[in-house]
């Protein structure tokens, strides 16, 4: 007969939207032991699992910090009552939590006052970007006669018991259950029982476990586009917040945090909950919806996330997906959680021209069988076969701006996806892999008049070397970088330089004079670099590795993502966290296309 040996979960609070999956360790009739569910279809020896999930509701309502939403709230601010922003994000646990969150919280009061929109929504203008069922489906009450969780209906809710001042209503009967807006505050209870398949009564003991309160998911304060070219960006927005202008896209280039990176030891700091991946997948993708970019280019992409998730969610919201895996397993044998490169675009935007794929690996081993004696060659290997990947699209505009001068002409647009080496101690692997990417994208060029993007997380600071071959063309022969070269890939250093009018696209800020949030934005910059001051933020490291580059004889930036500091961040907290779900943030630029001239 069955027996089931153990019940518990791998997260120890729940949140909305993420869904719960119980570890069930079962004994079979054989004695062997399993992890494997046993459903009513497929039963065992004529036995089979029955679950059930409840909703223990007290008389008593729990309201939930905002800040810290494991904590119950003990203040409210009315402000944000009287301002008429949404309920939940007037709730704080302590006096002190409410003064350390005041710089972040003010935000929520101004813009508040600033941003009602026409109809008089401020929920849907303040938060929908993060917060709209249309983004993940993760706010606003679910209790509606269609409702299901697992694969029965629940039509409508059944009292199960009510108990001094409880009331237990089922809500899910199948194995896992995703938390709805309707269980915040409340605590879950989870039953799995073996059962007899002829009388459908139990056969054993009911395991039981409860959880903690249910949470909402955490969303961090919806960053704004500001105008780099003296357009006012909100004229742009339509009523579904997207872009509108008919000659400008917009480029995403967000690292995302591979779950096989995401450990406990390396981001400690982290609530473990906010860690696990169910949580970050849905913070992530109703993030990256949120954005509504038209050219989306994401890094540490796991291979089963991207063909189970991103690719199929994305989907859903218009995106076709293209993908390049590393080339090799990388801190782990299991194939499928080897991370790439995924580029989606809008199929209303854009359509696909050629895909072209970049192996490092491949081109390493051409290098060395023409530059390395035979006797060295498996320790050059070794240093130069890291597996990194690019991954290049050709895409075709179905917007033109070229106006009658031009009608019919194609709107080509070349866009390169990379992520590379991120050992510090081989940076002339970082060097070589950057030129190598950017001869590759020479032979593009040289072949179609077509404007370049050159995203991703490049592993490399400003002034470093490989910042230095892409941002200026050439890498100067003296660079201290070029000093440690045991392969001689690197010489001679005349060699490092590319042809392409590459410009980093944040480097706008600082070309731009005073205006509506420059100021802010450019206290957000290196001065030196005129690169942010970081787009990573670990508590071992806080500097910027992630770039949009873009060839600035063929395109123009119209406005850009506006940056975070550590106010925004809060005090103390490095990422990931609840609120940011990669120790990335998000690059975003929006461009548009110079009317091109013909060439003599």
């Amino acid at each position: 007969m069955l027996t089931v040996l153990r019940v518990h979960l791998p997260s120890d609070i729940p949140i909305v939207g993420c869904e719960l999956t119980p570890y069930v360790l079962l004994r079979r009739p054989d004695k062997s032991v399993s992890t494997d569910d046993v459903n009513e279809f497929l039963p065992v020896d004529g036995h089979f699992l029955r679950y059930k999930w409840y909703r223990i509701q007290s008389d008593k309502k729990v309201a939930i910090c905002s800040v810290h939403p494991s904590e119950q709230a003990t203040l409210q601010c009315m402000g944000c009552v009287k301002a008429k922003i949404p309920v939940g994000k007037s709730y704080h646990c302590s006096s002190k939590c409410f003064s350390d969150a005041w710089q972040h919280h003010r935000v929520l009061h101004e813009r508040a006052a600033s941003a009602v929109n026409e109809n008089g929504n401020e929920e849907e203008e303040l938060f929908g970007r993060f917060n709209s069922t249309g983004s993940g489906g993760l706010a606003g009450s679910q209790s509606n006669s269609s409702l299901s969780n697992g694969t029965t209906t629940l039509y409508p809710a059944a009292v199960a018991q009510r108990n001094g001042g409880e009331t237990w209503f089922e809500v899910g009967y199948a194995k896992t259950y995703t938390p709805t807006a309707d269980d915040i505050g409340h605590v879950l209870k989870f039953e799995c029982v073996v059962v007899d398949a002829e009388t459908k009564l139990p056969a054993g003991h009911v395991n039981t476990l409860l959880t903690s309160r249910v949470i909402p998911a955490p969303s961090p304060t919806p960053r704004r586009l500001i105008s780099v070219s003296g357009v006012d960006v909100t004229g742009h927005l339509d009523l579904d917040g997207r872009l509108s202008s008919s000659g400008t896209f917009t480029v995403l280039s967000y690292n995302i945090l591979a779950d096989a990176y995401a450990s406990t030891e390396l981001y400690s700091y982290c609530p473990s909950w906010a860690l696990s991946w169910p949580y970050r997948r849905q913070n992530l993708l109703r993030e990256i919806v949120g954005y509504r970019a038209d050219i989306v280019c994401l890094q540490e992409v796991q291979s089963d996330h991207f063909e189970e998730f991103f690719a199929p969610e994305l989907d859903k919201h218009g995106y076709q997906a293209l993908f390049k895996r590393k080339t090799a397993e990388v801190f782990s044998g299991n194939g499928n959680t080897i991370d790439g490169c995924a580029t989606f675009f809008r199929r209303d935007r854009f359509s696909h021209v050629k895909k072209y794929e970049v192996e490092f690996n491949k081109a390493a081993q051409s290098l060395i069988d023409a530059l390395v004696p035979n006797a060295q060659r498996r320790s050059a290997l070794n240093r130069l076969v890291k597996d990194n990947v690019a991954l290049i699209v050709v895409l075709e505009a179905k917007f033109s701006n070229q106006g009658v001068d031009n009608p019919g002409k194609r709107q080509l647009v070349c866009v390169a996806n990379t992520h590379v080496n991120i050992h510090q101690d081989l940076k002339d692997v970082k060097i070589w892999q950057v030129h190598t990417l950017l001869k590759g994208l020479e032979k593009i060029a040289a072949s179609a008049d077509i404007p370049m993007l050159v995203c991703g997380d490049f592993n490399s600071v400003p002034g470093s070397a490989p910042h230095a071959l892409l941002a200026l063309g050439k890498v100067d022969p003296m660079h201290p970088e070029l000093a440690v070269d045991p392969l001689g890939i690197l010489r001679p250093a005349n060699k490092l330089l590319h042809q392409l009018p590459l410009v980093s696209a944040y480097s706008s800020f600082a070309r731009i004079g005073a205006g509506l949030g420059f100021e802010q934005q450019k206290r957000r910059m290196d001065p030196n670099t005129n690169e942010p001051l970081f787009t990573n933020c670990t508590r071992d490291f806080i500097g910027t590795l992630d770039y949009i580059f873009y060839s600035a004889d063929s395109l123009t930036v119209e406005s850009l993502l506006e940056l975070l500091d550590e106010d925004s961040l809060r005090k103390d907290t490095a990422l990931p966290s609840p609120e940011w779900s990669s120790d990335h943030i998000a690059l975003l630029a929006e461009f548009r296309c110079k009317p091109r001239t013909r060439r003599g």
